[in-house]
C-alpha cells in the first residue's frame, strides 16, 4: 500500500492537506462556468447520440450503420486525437475551448437542419467528434490552473460525476426525443454548444497560450513529446499503466449491457430493454456515489493510499459474472465498479498534474484520453467477439476481468512507483513551471 506523496523534501514537517470542501470548489466563478458549460454540452452530446442513431436507421433500415455511426464520437480519439491536443497546446485554452463549442455548433446544426444522405451526415458527425480532443484537453489543463490544491480533487470529481448524470438524462431524454423528433434532440445539442461557447467567453478569464511561439516544432514531434513524457516519467507512466489496466473492464456493464440484458431479463420477467437500460446506467451510478463519497468525506492522503487497493477491486467484483448472477447482482456490480473507479481517477489526477510541467498538459492529458478511450472500446469490442452467443456474455466477462485482476495486481505492484519518486517528480514539475 502506498505512503502518503509528499509535495516536497520538507513536506514531513508540513501540516496535512486539508481536505477541500464542495462549497469553496464552487465559489470559484471560473470553476461553475466551465462545470456548467461541460455538463451542458455532455448532456447535448448523449442525447444527440441517440437520435442520430434513430435518424439513420429510419432512413437506412441498418442496424450496422446506425451502431457505425453512434461509435463515430471515438473515432478522433483513436486517429487524430493527440495530433489536436498537441495543436490546442499551441494556443489559449479558453480560445481552444470556445473555437470546438463553436465549430460543434454549426456542424451537428446543418445534420439537425438540412435533409441530407447518410455519408454526408456522418461526415458531419465526425467533424463534431473532432471538436472534442481538443476541448476535452484544454479544460483538462485549465482546470489545475483554477483550481489549486486539493480544490482540484474535488473538482474533477465534481465534474466527472456530472458526466455520469448527463449519461443518465441524456440517454432518457434522447430515448424520448428521439421518438417523436430526432431533428429536435439534434437542435439542442447544437444549443447546448452555443451555450457553453458563451459561458466559457463571458466567465473564464483570459490567458496566454502555455507554449511559446520560438519554442514550437514539427507538430508531429510535439505530439511524440506527450507521450514520451508520460512513459518516459515513472510517476506518469505508473499512473497511466494503472489507469489504462482498469479501462479494460471498467467499461463492460456499458458496452455490454445489451447482450448481458438478454440472459437475465427472462429470470425477473422484465423486458430486454429495461433490463439493459438498468445495467448500463448502473456504473454511472455508482460514479456518482463515489465521487460525492471520495470527494467529501476523504483526506488526500487517504485518497491516495486507497488507489491501488480499489484499482484491485475495480476487475474483482466483476469475477462473479461468471456465476451468471441474476439482474439485481449484475446492477450491484456495475454500481461498485463505477464507485471504485470515481475513488481512482480524481486521485490520479491530482498526482498526474502535480507531476507534470504545464508545457505539456494539454498533450499528456490527450494521451490518457486516447488510451482511455482505445482501451475500452478495444475491450468491449473483443468481450463482444468472445461472448457469441449471448449467453456466454457473463462468462467471458467473468474470465476477463479475472486476467484483469491479475494485470492490475502486476501493475499495482511492479510498475507503480515509491511516493519519494512522486515527490521528485512533483518538485521537478514545478521548478520547470517556475522557470517558464
Amino acid at each position: 500500500m502506498p505512503h502518503p506523496v509528499r509535495t516536497s523534501t520538507s513536506a514531513s514537517s508540513d501540516p496535512p492537506e486539508r481536505t477541500a470542501t464542495f462549497r469553496e470548489v464552487f465559489a470559484i466563478g471560473e470553476f461553475r462556468a466551465i462545470f456548467a458549460a461541460t455538463a451542458l454540452s455532455w448532456v447535448g452530446d448523449y442525447l444527440a447520440k441517440i437520435a442520430v442513431t434513430v435518424l439513420v436507421f429510419n432512413q437506412t433500415g441498418s442496424a450496422g450503420i446506425a451502431a457505425a455511426t453512434f461509435a463515430i464520437s471515438f473515432a478522433p480519439w483513436l486517429l487524430i486525437g493527440p495530433i489536436l491536443t498537441a495543436l490546442a497546446e499551441r494556443l489559449p485554452r479558453r480560445r481552444v475551448m470556445i473555437t470546438s463549442d463553436l465549430v460543434r455548433m454549426v456542424t451537428i446544426g446543418l445534420v439537425a437542419l438540412l435533409e441530407m444522405p447518410v455519408p454526408l451526415m456522418i461526415v458531419l458527425l465526425f467533424l463534431t467528434a473532432l471538436g472534442n480532443p481538443p476541448y476535452d484537453a484544454a479544460r483538462s489543463a485549465l482546470t489545475p490552473t483554477i483550481l489549486p490544491g486539493d480544490k482540484l480533487v474535488v473538482g474533477v470529481a465534481s465534474i466527472q460525476s456530472a458526466g455520469q448524470a448527463a449519461q443518465i438524462t441524456g440517454y432518457m431524454l434522447g430515448g424520448y426525443l428521439a421518438a417523436i423528433n430526432p431533428r429536435l434532440a439534434l437542435g439542442i445539442d447544437a444549443a447546448t454548444f452555443a451555450a457553453s461557447a458563451l459561458l466559457i467567453a463571458l466567465l473564464v478569464k483570459r490567458r496566454p497560450a502555455v507554449a511559446q511561439t520560438d519554442e514550437r516544432r514539427n507538430l508531429l514531434r510535439e505530439t511524440a513529446d506527450g507521450f514520451a513524457m508520460v512513459f518516459s516519467t515513472p510517476a506518469l507512466r505508473g499512473i497511466a499503466l494503472l489507469v489504462f489496466s482498469i479501462m479494460l473492464v471498467g467499461a463492460l456493464p456499458e458496452g455490454l449491457g445489451v447482450s448481458w440484458a438478454q440472459t437475465v431479463a427472462p429470470d425477473v420477467g422484465i423486458s430486454t430493454g429495461l433490463a439493459q437500460g438498468l445495467i448500463m446506467i448502473s456504473p454511472s451510478l455508482g460514479f456518482i456515489v463515489g465521487g460525492l463519497v471520495v470527494g467529501r468525506m476523504l483526506k488526500p492522503e487517504t485518497r491516495v493510499r486507497l488507489i491501488r487497493p480499489l484499482a484491485v477491486a475495480t476487475p474483482l467484483v466483476l469475477v462473479p459474472a461468471l456465476l451468471n448472477p441474476p439482474l439485481a447482482a449484475v446492477c450491484l456490480m456495475g454500481v461498485m465498479v463505477g464507485a471504485f473507479i470515481a475513488g481512482i481517477l480524481p486521485a490520479t489526477n491530482k498526482l498526474f498534474v502535480q507531476a507534470l510541467p504545464n508545457t505539456h498538459r494539454a498533450r499528456a492529458f490527450g494521451v490518457m484520453q486516447s488510451g482511455m478511450q482505445l482501451l475500452q472500446g478495444g475491450s468491449i469490442a473483443l468481450v463482444g467477439a468472445l461472448a457469441n452467443p449471448a449467453s456466454m456474455v457473463p462468462r467471458i466477462i467473468g474470465l476477463w476481468s479475472l486476467a484483469g485482476v491479475g494485470l492490475v495486481v502486476v501493475v499495482a505492484v511492479l510498475v507503480w512507483p515509491p511516493h519519494e519518486r512522486f515527490a521528485a517528480a512533483i518538485e521537478r514539475a514545478k521548478a520547470l513551471n517556475e522557470a517558464v
